[in-house]
């Protein structure tokens, strides 16, 4: 019996570990650069933006987002649901905008919301780098 036990606890100890393991390297797959396409449902337009991460954390994220030089900022990372979520601020002479998205077989599916300029853009995203 104690060794049946010892046995179980061994188990549940690996499990969380791989499990854990799987995670932490789920999400440095987001690591690198990713092309936005601002207008998803029209395939023949080329409207797109970029988005670099540098660095990502069970926690929080950095880098940077829609042009070359706009930091993320207050950037959060959640997996409840074995989901990747994560939600950012960024910024240009315009304003602040609020982008929330998550990860899913390769790609990212978001959403930006500027408030000075009262539009919310829904938007894919695929990795190029």
């Amino acid at each position: 019996m104690r060794q049946l036990m010892t046995f179980t606890v061994f188990v549940l100890i690996t499990s969380f570990y791989s499990f854990s393991q799987e995670r932490t390297n789920d999400l440095q797959q987001l690591v690198g650069e990713w092309k936005l396409d601002m207008s998803p449902q029209d395939n023949t337009d080329s409207n797109f933006a970029m988005m670099r991460i540098d660095k990502i954390t069970s926690k929080s994220v950095e880098g940077t987002f829609y042009r070359e030089g706009v930091k993320m900022r207050e950037g959060r990372v959640n997996t409840q649901l074995d989901v990747i979520y994560v939600a950012l601020i960024s910024g240009d002479n315009s304003g602040d905008y609020n982008t929330t998205f998550y990860y899913k077989n390769g790609k990212l599916y978001g959403s930006t919301h500027a408030i000075k300029k009262d539009f919310l853009a829904v938007w894919t995203a695929e990795k190029i780098k």
